[in-house]
C-alpha cells in the first residue's frame, strides 16, 4: 500500500511539472504572438486556449514529453519584432522564421536555446550586429541570416560553432575582414557571404574546409590575388567570387585542382593572363563566368564539356583581332546543352563562322557584340530556333539580313546596331512577333520602314536611326501601344508626323531628328503622357507648337532647326522636370517667358528666332514694345498695317537691287586692288583703333587675358556700349595672321549658336604709327578657357579657378562643344571645319556654358565630300595643334569635319583623365588614346582625373559605367580611319544619354 502511495505521489509531481512547463511555453508563444504586427496576427488565430499547444499553427512538440521542439513560421508574411520570450522554449531544435517581415534585432535570449540545431531568420528586415549570445548554441548545424540588414563585422566567435554544416550571411551590410577562425568550421559544406561590404584578403585558414562544396563570396570588396586557399577545396561544386577586386593570374592547373565544379563565376574582377586550358578537363562543368576581367590570349576549346549550359567570357581583351580568333566556336557545337553564350566586348576578329548555326538547339542567348567580327550573318542562322536574344552589334558585319532570321519566332531581343549591314529592312522582321527590342541603328539600311513591323505587338524599343531609310512613317508602327522608345532619327523620312502618334500612350522617347519630315505637328502629340524625351530637330515642321501642356514629365525637348512659328508656349515654364529645351533656328516670335526653365540660359536655346523679344538678360534679346504685346482687334488696323508693310517691302526690294549692283561693282574693284576686307564688310558696328586703345588702357599687359598663334587677347570695356568685351589683336608680322583674320571673319559673320563665341565686330584700321591694324571683338567670357580649369597647376594663383570642375559640369561642357561642332558641320549653310579644337579654344561664360572660339584656321567646306578627302592631298603640312590634329593632317590631308571629330575625341579624353595629349607620360606608340584603351573597362578609376573624385562624387557602379561610356565616345571619335569616327549628331546623342543615366543614378 505504501508503495502505491509513493508511485501516485511521483505521478502527481510529474503532472504538476509538465503542467508548469507547458504553461511556460504557452505564455512564451503568446508573448511572441503579441509582438507580431496586429494586421498579421490572424495567421496565428489557432494560438489560443481553445486549442492544445501542440496543435497550434507551425508548432511541433516532442512525442514523449510534449515540449515544443520545432517552430516553423516561414513564408507567412508575419511582421513586428521577435519577442525575447522565444528564449524560454528551451527544447527548441528548429526555429524557422524565413521570408517574413520581422524587424529589430535578434534577442540575446536566443542564446538560451542550447538544443537549437536549425536557425533560419533569412529574408526579413532584421538589423544590428549578430548577437554574441548566439554562439552559446553550440549544436547549430544550419545558420541562415541572409537577406537582412545585419551590420558590423563578422565575429570571430562564429568559429566556435564547430558543428555548422551551413552558414549563410548573404545580402547584409557586414564589413571588415573575414576572421581566420572560420577555418575551425571543418564540417562546413556551404558558406555564403555574397553581397556584403567585406574586404581584404581571404584568410588562408579557409583551406581547412575540406568538405565544403559551395562557397559564395560574390559582390564584396575582397582584394589580393585569387585566393590560394580555394585551390585546396577539391570538393567544391559551386564557386562564386564574382564582382570583387581579385587580381593576378589563375593557376594553369586550375581544372585539375578543382575537378568537381558545376558552376564557377569569377566575373567582374581584375584578373589577368590567359584562360587555363585545364578548365576543359572539368567534365562536370555546367556554368562558367569569366566575364569583365582583363583576360588575354585566345579562347580555348570547350568541346569536352558535355554538360556546359552557360559560358560568359564577354568584356575582356581576348583575341588578337585576326581571323583565327573564332575557331573555338566550332568546338562548342559538341556542347548540346548550351543555352547561353556571351563572348562580346573582346578583341575577336575574323569572319563570323558558319559553324555558329550548328550550336545547341537549346541556345537562347547569343552575344557576340562589341568585337571586330567581319563577314556576313550566316544564311542558316534560323537553325537556332529557340534563340531569344541575338546580339551582334558594334562589329563590322556587312551584307543584307538573311531570310532565315525570320524563323527565329522566339526572338525577344535583336541588336545589330553599328555595323555595315545594307539592303532593305526585310518585311519578315514582322514575323518575329515576340520581339521586345529591335536595334538596327547606325547601319546602311535603305528603302522604306516596313509596315510589317506593326505585327510586333510586344515591341518596347525600336531603334532604326542613322540609316538611309526613306518614305513615310508607317501608321502600323504607331499602333504598337506597348512602345516605350521609338528612334527613327538620321534618315531621309518624308511626310508628316501622323495624328496616330497619340496612340503611343506609353512612349517615353521619340527621336525623329534630322529627317525630311514636314507639315504641322499633330495635336495628338499631347496625348503621349509618359513622354520624357522629344527630339524633332532638323526637319521642316511648320506652324505652331501643338498643345502638349499635359506632358508634365518631359525632361528634354528639341524642336530646333525647323520652320515652326507662333509664340513660345508659356506652359513650358511649368514643366518641373524639364532639363533641356531647344527652340533655336525657327520662326518663333513674341515675348520669351521668364519663369521656370527660362530662367537659365544654359538649359534653354532660342537663338535664330528673329521675332523674339524680352526674356531674362542672359538671352540678350531686344525688349518687347508695349504695342507688340497687344493683339490687334480692329480689321482697319490690319488693313493699314498690311498696306504699310507692302509698300515698305516694295521700297526695300528696290533699295536692295540698287545695293546689290553697287556691292558687285565695289567687290570687283576690291578684288583687283585690295584683298583685305574693309571694316564695313565685316562689322555690325564701327569701332576704331583709338577706341580699342582706350578700352584696353593702351593694350596694357594688365588687361591681357590670353595669347594665341596669331595674336594677343585683351579684356576691354567699351563705354558707349557699357559692355566688357574680348579684343583679339592680330600680330600681322606673323605669317598667316591675315589669312587667320579673314578666315575668322568669314566663318563667324553669318553663324549663330549658343555654344559658339559671338563675334561682335572687327576693326580693320591704321594705328598711330601708320601701321596696318586688325582686331576682332568678341563677347567676353568671364570664366576664361577650359584649359585653365583642367590644368590649374599650370595657372598663376591669381588667375586660378577657385575650385575644380565636377563630373556633371565636364559632361555638360562636352555636350556644349559637340553641339557647336554639329551645328558647324551639319546645320550651317555650308559646312565649316574648325581645324584647331583644343581646351584653350573652348571658353566658359558665367554659368560655365562652353563656347567654341578661335576660328583662325577654320575652312568653309564647299562641295566637300568623302572622296575628295582621300584624293586631295597637299603639302600644306599639319593643321591645328600637335596632339589634337588628326593623323591624316600629318600626311597633307585637306581640312574636314572628320578632323574636328578626332580633335574632339582627344578633348574628351583630356577632360576626364586630366592629361594633355602631350604629357611627358606619352611617347612613341603610347598615346593618350592607347593609355585610355588599356584601362577600359575595368581600370576606369585608375585613369580618371582625381579632382573629379574629390569633388563630392559618390563613386559606385553607375558612375564607373558613365565614365566608361564617356571614354568610349572619345575613343570612337579618335578612330584611325576618318570615316569610322562618330558623326557629331551621334556624339551629342550619346553624351546626352550618358547624362540621363548619370542623373538617374544619383
Amino acid at each position: 500500500m505504501r508503495l502505491i502511495l509513493l508511485l501516485a505521489l511521483n505521478a502527481l509531481m510529474l503532472l504538476e511539472t509538465h503542467g508548469f512547463t507547458d504553461e511556460t511555453e504557452r505564455q512564451a508563444l503568446l508573448e511572441f504572438k503579441s509582438q507580431v504586427s496586429q494586421g498579421k496576427r490572424s495567421v496565428l488565430s489557432s494560438w489560443n486556449h481553445s486549442f492544445p499547444l501542440c496543435n497550434w499553427e507551425g508548432v511541433t512538440c516532442g512525442r514523449k514529453d510534449k515540449r515544443v521542439t520545432h517552430l516553423e513560421l516561414g513564408r507567412l508574411q508575419l511582421g513586428g519584432v521577435i519577442s525575447p520570450s522565444i528564449g524560454n522554449l528551451s527544447f527548441l531544435v528548429t526555429l524557422d522564421l524565413y521570408e517574413n517581415f520581422f524587424e529589430g534585432t535578434i534577442p540575446q535570449e536566443v542564446g538560451n536555446l542550447f538544443r537549437l540545431e536549425y536557425l533560419d531568420l533569412g529574408v526579413n528586415s532584421l538589423e544590428g550586429p549578430i548577437p554574441t549570445g548566439l554562439y552559446n548554441c553550440s549544436r547549430l548545424l544550419n545558420l541562415r541570416l541572409d537577406s537582412n540588414h545585419f551590420g558590423g563585422s563578422v565575429p570571430s566567435e562564429l568559429g566556435s560553432l564547430t558543428n555548422l554544416v551551413q552558414l549563410n550571411l548573404y545580402g547584409n551590410n557586414l564589413k571588415g575582414k573575414l576572421p581566420a577562425s572560420l577555418g575551425n568550421l571543418t564540417s562546413l559544406q556551404q558558406l555564403a557571404f555574397s553581397h556584403n561590404n567585406l574586404q581584404g584578403q581571404i584568410p588562408s585558414d579557409l583551406a581547412k574546409l575540406t568538405q565544403i562544396w559551395s562557397l559564395q563570396l560574390v559582390a564584396n570588396n575582397f582584394s589580393g590575388v585569387f585566393p590560394p586557399a580555394i585551390y585546396n577545396m577539391s570538393s567544391l561544386k559551386l564557386l562564386g567570387v564574382a564582382y570583387n577586386h581579385f587580381s593576378g593570374l589563375l593557376r594553369p592547373d586550375f581544372g585539375i585542382l578543382l575537378p568537381n565544379l558545376l558552376s564557377f563565376n569569377m566575373g567582374g574582377n581584375d584578373l589577368t593572363g590567359s584562360i587555363p586550358t585545364t578548365l576543359s578537363n572539368i567534365s562536370t562543368l555546367e556554368r562558367l563566368g569569366m566575364n569583365e576581367n582583363h583576360l588575354t590570349g585566345s579562347i580555348p576549346t570547350f568541346g569536352k564539356l558535355p554538360n556546359l549550359q552557360m559560358l560568359f567570357l564577354h568584356t575582356n581583351s581576348l583575341g588578337s583581332g585576326s581571323s583565327g580568333d573564332l575557331e573555338f566556336l566550332t568546338s562548342l557545337t559538341n556542347c548540346t546543352k548550351l543555352e547561353t553564350l556571351g563572348i562580346g566586348r573582346n578583341r575577336l576578329g575574323g569572319d563570323l563562322p558558319i559553324s555558329i548555326t550548328n550550336l545547341s538547339a537549346k541556345i537562347t542567348t547569343l552575344d557576340l557584340g562589341g568585337a571586330l567580327i567581319s563577314g556576313s550573318i550566316p544564311h542558316d542562322i534560323g537553325n537556332l530556333i529557340n534563340l531569344q536574344k541575338l546580339i551582334l552589334d558594334q562589329n563590322i558585319l556587312t551584307g543584307p539580313l538573311p531570310t532565315s532570321l525570320g524563323k527565329l519566332i522566339n526572338l525577344r531581343y535583336l541588336s545589330l546596331f553599328s555595323n555595315r549591314l545594307s539592303g532593305e529592312i526585310p518585311a519578315f522582321i514582322g514575323d518575329l512577333t515576340m520581339l521586345e527590342t529591335l536595334d538596327l541603328s547606325n547601319n546602311g539600311f535603305e528603302g522604306i520602314v516596313p509596315p510589317s513591323l506593326g505585327k510586333c505587338s510586344h515591341l518596347l524599343e525600336l531603334w532604326i536611326g542613322d540609316n538611309k531609310l526613306n518614305g513615310t512613317i508607317p501608321l502600323e508602327i504607331l499602333k504598337i501601344q506597348q512602345l516605350l522608345r521609338l528612334d527613327m532619327s538620321g534618315n531621309s523620312l518624308t511626310g508628316s508626323l501622323p495624328e496616330d502618334i497619340g496612340q503611343l500612350q506609353n512612349l517615353g522617347t521619340l527621336s525623329l531628328e534630322n529627317n525630311k519630315l514636314s507639315g504641322k505637328l499633330p495635336q495628338a502629340l499631347g496625348k503621349c503622357l509618359t513622354m520624357e524625351n522629344l527630339y524633332l530637330q532638323g526637319n521642316s515642321f511648320d506652324g505652331d507648337i501643338p498643345d502638349i501642356k499635359r506632358l508634365v514629365g518631359v525632361k528634354e525637348v528639341d524642336f530646333s532647326n525647323n520652320n515652326l512659328s507662333g509664340s513660345i508656349p508659356g506652359y513650358f515654364a511649368n514643366f518641373s522636370k524639364l532639363e533641356y529645351l531647344n527652340l533655336s533656328l525657327n520662326n518663333f516670335e513674341g515675348k520669351v517667358p521668364m519663369k521656370g526653365i527660362f530662367q537659365n540660359t544654359t538649359t534653354v536655346s532660342i537663338f535664330g528666332n528673329n521675332g523674339l523679344c524680352g526674356g531674362i538678360r542672359g538671352f540678350q534679346l531686344k525688349p518687347c514694345h508695349p504695342q507688340m504685346e497687344k493683339k490687334h482687334s480692329s480689321l482697319l488696323k490690319k488693313v493699314v498695317i498690311g498696306v504699310s508693310v507692302g509698300i515698305t517691302l516694295l521700297l526695300l526690294l528696290v533699295l536692295f537691287i540698287v545695293y546689290l549692283r553697287c556691292l558687285r561693282k565695289r567687290k570687283k574693284n576690291q578684288e583687283t586692288n585690295n584683298p583685305t576686307p574693309s571694316t564695313l564688310e565685316v562689322l555690325h558696328e564701327k569701332i576704331s583703333y583709338g577706341d580699342l586703345r582706350n578700352a584696353t588702357n593702351g593694350f596694357s599687359s594688365s588687361n591681357m587675358i590670353g595669347s594665341g598663334s596669331f595674336g594677343i587677347v585683351f579684356k576691354a570695356f567699351i563705354p558707349t556700349e557699357k559692355k566688357v568685351v574680348a579684343v583679339k589683336v592680330l600680330n600681322l608680322q606673323r605669317r598667316g595672321a591675315m589669312k587667320s583674320f579673314m578666315a575668322e571673319c568669314e566663318s563667324l559673320k553669318d553663324i549663330r549658336h549658343r555654344n559658339l563665341v559671338k563675334l561682335l565686330t572687327a576693326c580693320s584700321s591704321i594705328d598711330f604709327q601708320e601701321n596696318e591694324f586688325r582686331a576682332l571683338i568678341y563677347e567676353f567670357m568671364p570664366n576664361g578657357s577650359l584649359d585653365k580649369w583642367l590644368h590649374q597647376e599650370e595657372v598663376e594663383e591669381i588667375h586660378r579657378p577657385s575650385r575644380t570642375l565636377t563630373f556633371l559640369e565636364r559632361l555638360k561642357i562636352a555636350v556644349d562643344v559637340a553641339s557647336a561642332l554639329d551645328y558647324l558641320h551639319v546645320h550651317c549653310h555650308e559646312p565649316i571645319a574648325h581645324c584647331d579644337l583644343k581646351p584653350s579654344n573652348v571658353l566658359l561664360d558665367d554659368d560655365l556654358t562652353a563656347h567654341v572660339s578661335d576660328f583662325g584656321l577654320a575652312r568653309l567646306l564647299l562641295k566637300f565630300d568623302e572622296e575628295s578627302f582621300f584624293n586631295q592631298l597637299s603639302s600644306a603640312g599639319v593643321r591645328g595643334t600637335i596632339g589634337y590634329a588628326a593623323p591624316e593632317y600629318g600626311m597633307g590631308g585637306q581640312p574636314s569635319i572628320y578632323g574636328d571629330v578626332y580633335s574632339f575625341g582627344v578633348l574628351i579624353l583630356e577632360m576626364f583623365t586630366g592629361k594633355r595629349p602631350t604629357n611627358e607620360l606619352f611617347g612613341g606608340n603610347f598615346t593618350l588614346i592607347s593609355y585610355t584603351k588599356s584601362a577600359l573597362p575595368e581600370r576606369v578609376l585608375d585613369i580618371v582625373d582625381k579632382s573629379i573624385l574629390h569633388s563630392g562624387l559618390r563613386v559606385g557602379f553607375p558612375v564607373v559605367e558613365c565614365l566608361t561610356l564617356v571614354y568610349e565616345v572619345g575613343l570612337r571619335c579618335c578612330e584611325e580611319s576618318p570615316t569610322n569616327r562618330l558623326a557629331t549628331s551621334e556624339v551629342v546623342k550619346e553624351l546626352i544619354l550618358i547624362r540621363e543615366r548619370f542623373f538617374k543614378s544619383q
